[in-house]
């Protein structure tokens, strides 16, 4: 049970850090292709690595996992693509959106309170099912927004 609160803790403490870091980087404009490039990428080895780990406890059906793993490759294959034609595609807002939901999904599934609050179990599974709509939903407005950079018509 403690290794669950330890495991929320370095989990925190890691979305914290990728948080303030691109605060920091905003705030004083220290923006980099290497950054936009670099950060999502963090992010989805941050919240895949987890919930890989809690497909194994039963905390989340795999079929989820599936599907937020594999959005992060289409999507980071994507950039690949856009890369060689000198794009560097930042993250949209339903990205933004769908990391953090998928960060506090991982925080209350590992905290596992659901044991001892019946009545949270609903709310797990809300997460669960939001992170997993928006997964699709900031898949799509990617491809959307992007489709000219995708498709190799930059120039």
């Amino acid at each position: 049970e403690y290794a669950r609160y330890v495991a929320a803790g370095i989990f925190i403490v890691a979305s914290l850090t990728d948080f303030l870091d691109g605060y920091i980087a905003r705030k004083n404009n220290l923006i980099t292709n290497f950054g936009i490039f670099m950060d999502p990428i963090a992010d989805k080895l941050l919240v895949c690595s987890a919930l890989i780990a809690m497909i194994q406890l039963g905390d989340i059906p795999a079929w989820v996992v599936i599907l937020i793993v594999a959005r992060e490759f289409v999507i980071s294959g994507f950039r690949l693509i856009a890369s060689d034609s000198g794009t560097v595609l930042a993250a949209s807002k339903w990205g933004k959106i769908k990391t953090v939901t998928q960060m506090m999904m991982t925080i209350f599934l590992l905290l596992n309170l659901e044991t001892k609050y019946a009545d949270l179990a609903a709310f797990n599974w809300l997460f669960i099912y939001l992170s997993a709509a928006l997964t699709i939903i900031s898949a799509a407005d990617y491809i959307i927004k992007n489709n000219k950079s995708l498709s190799g018509k930059t120039r």
